[in-house]
């Protein structure tokens, strides 16, 4: 089963868009869930972001990608 990775709304920061500064995981690494698997950066602040579900990795976005709330930034296969 496939789990999308999407960015999230931060409600108590309010920012539409972020930029992804780094994957701290491996692509196609099996990652745990609630792992810390990306590191966004809003206008605000710096937030990482952990895995929705164990498996397998796959990115969609890159580093320094700037990206839209519910945007689709990876994949876990598990």
């Amino acid at each position: 089963m496939k789990t999308e990775i999407v960015f999230p709304e931060f409600a108590e920061d309010g920012d539409e868009k972020a930029q992804l500064i780094k994957w701290l995981v491996n692509e196609s690494e099996v990652v745990q869930e609630d792992q810390e698997i990306m590191e966004l950066l809003t206008d605000k602040a710096t937030f990482t972001v952990p895995a929705p579900a164990s498996g397998k990795i796959t990115f969609l976005a890159k580093e320094g990608d700037e990206v839209a709330v519910n945007t689709v930034l990876g994949t876990i296969e598990s």
